[in-house]
């Protein structure tokens, strides 16, 4: 796929979500030919797609195509994933589970303890996810200091603000980084996963003081992108639980592995 091709379909795909989520956007994703792009380019489609979810704030099961991809389940199926805190959830492929306790947005529902299951490009998937999300709510808040005033000044003269906002940016552009330099193996899948996590959180925390109140507000869309961003942090291990393995695994290897070739 070359640049132009990458762009037109970029375009679709924005377009799709921004007027689709749920079991709409997954019907809208395989009319795009999402099972095709997920099997012959992954490398291209997986980034793209879950980084618009992101930016967009959609959500479809996708997760799901990616994991069983991993493990050779058949399409269509859906799988236990482990979830922070010992807990498993399971990805619906339907909306029956939206209004549930972790995303009233997401069909996530609670299951039994499951079966250990490859994930590590699950987590890259995630990874791309939370970036977008992380974009997303940086956004939202460039925009608005740049259009309010206090004062007598724009919020975005003021230091304070500034300085969270750029905090912001530099995680993200770094999350980023480490996303597109891992690799198929489980540790850098581990730790883009953690870059990506701890990247959106700092994006919530500070994006939320930038908004000040408005941000909680249910007219604004903020507060559904940090709801986002904890829950699917989450998700296929947290950014805290990911370093903590990370630190062990180096605690036992006694080394640490190359992950980019310089």
């Amino acid at each position: 796929m070359d640049a132009d091709e990458r762009a037109l379909l970029e375009e679709a795909l924005r377009k799709t979500m921004t007027g689709a989520s749920g079991t709409a956007l997954d019907a809208a994703l395989a009319d795009l030919g999402w099972a095709q792009m997920l099997a012959e380019e992954p490398g291209t489609s997986v980034p793209l797609v879950f980084r618009l979810l992101g930016e967009t704030g959609s959500h479809a099961s996708v997760l799901n195509d990616v994991v069983l991809r991993e493990t050779g389940g058949p399409p269509g199926w859906t799988l236990p994933l482990p979830y922070t805190g010992g807990t498993w959830v399971e990805w619906v492929r339907d909306d029956s589970a939206n209004g549930g306790a972790l995303d009233p947005g997401l069909p996530l529902r609670r299951v039994p303890v499951g079966s250990p299951v490859a994930v590590a490009d699950g987590r890259r998937a995630l990874g791309w996810w939370l970036l977008g999300t992380g974009q997303a709510m940086l956004a939202l808040a460039r925009r608005h200091v740049l259009d309010r005033h206090q004062f007598g000044r724009p919020l975005a003269s003021f230091q304070a603000l500034r300085h969270r906002l750029a905090e912001t940016y530099v995680a993200l552009e770094g999350a980023e980084a480490t996303l597109t330099a891992a690799g198929d193996d489980d540790t850098s899948a581990l730790l883009a996963k953690a870059a990506a996590g701890r990247a959106a959180l700092t994006a919530a925390r500070h994006c939320q003081q930038a908004l000040g109140g408005i941000g909680f507000t249910a007219e604004h869309d903020l507060h559904r992108h940090v709801r986002r961003a904890l829950v699917l942090d989450g998700l296929l291990g947290s950014a805290r639980d990911l370093t903590r393995e990370a630190g062990t695994l180096l605690l036992r290897e006694g080394r640490a592995p190359r992950l980019v070739d310089l």
